[in-house]
């Protein structure tokens, strides 16, 4: 039977103390791990924490985790993915990195929030453009795709997971607010309509502005083809390794058959 042992790691925003990751990472290697992800704002503070940062300051602190997570992915043969605030000049890029033992590659998220309350939109610039597939890879022939926390939303952003038959998507989030049930229904029917598998990883930790107490819930998820919830974490620090195959998506699959009705009728 072809398996993948893959994980997350559930934290708070970490800022300069990188001691931890090592920690997490052999924990991870010890246990069969070969891809392991982060969530939103975890190697960086909150965007809304960032405004009262140097610039030089945020720029040397996500090089100096680029430089580390490049380092352990090869000292413990781990595919890492995780988000970063990228700077260029005097603007900010939220990016999601993918760091191999072999390679680096990095995903610029396409939809960001906007809302009156939580605009990245603003704050971030990314480019608005048409909407282009998710960033994909493979480790140990299972095909991955990494789709931004918000971008779960949109239906465009996952066509291209059952077109090109993803067995696991990757989706690193910052989720407050009480939204705890809605993204869980939202996260298993995704993971229902593609038969994939999912993997969120939500940070933990609070941040409070003037007028708002913004807690992170964690409830770090690992959702299995049929849509089920498999595993979740609770609101502290914590890991969660599992285990996917190809046997089990296979049966979702042919059991479902959402992928046949649309490959006969020349959509995919």
């Amino acid at each position: 039977m072809k398996e993948l042992v893959v994980g997350l790691v559930q934290l708070p925003t970490l800022g300069m103390n990188t001691t931890r990751l090592e920690f997490y990472l052999r924990k991870a290697k010890d246990r069969g791990c070969k891809v392991l992800l982060f969530g939103e704002y975890v190697l960086n503070q909150f965007f809304k924490e960032l405004e009262g940062i140097p610039k030089e300051m945020i720029r040397e602190q996500t090089k100096k985790h680029i430089s580390i997570l490049k380092r352990l992915s090869k000292e413990f043969d781990i595919t890492l993915v995780a988000p970063i605030v990228e700077v260029k000049g005097n603007r900010f890029y939220k990016k999601i990195i993918k760091v191999s033992p072999k390679s680096t590659s990095y995903y610029m998220q396409q939809i960001l929030i906007n809302y009156r309350h939580w605009n990245e939109e603003e704050f971030f610039s990314n480019p608005v453009t048409q909407i282009e597939d998710p960033m994909t890879f493979t480790v140990d022939g299972f095909k991955i795709a990494v789709i931004a926390g918000f971008e779960l939303h949109f239906d465009r952003v996952w066509e291209s997971v059952m077109r090109k038959r993803i067995d696991l998507v990757l989706l690193p989030t910052a989720s407050t607010f009480g939204s705890k049930y809605r993204w869980r229904e939202l996260v298993k029917m995704r993971a229902f309509v593609n038969n994939c598998y999912i993997l969120r990883a939500n940070r933990v930790g609070d941040y409070l502005d003037k007028e708002t107490h913004w807690n992170f819930y964690g409830d770090s998820l690992f959702v299995s083809p049929d849509g089920n919830i498999e595993m979740a974490l609770e609101d502290r620090e914590s890991m969660l390794i599992e285990t996917i195959t190809k046997e089990e998506l296979a049966e979702s699959r042919r059991g479902w058959g959402f992928r046949a009705h649309m490959y006969k009728r020349g959509e995919l």
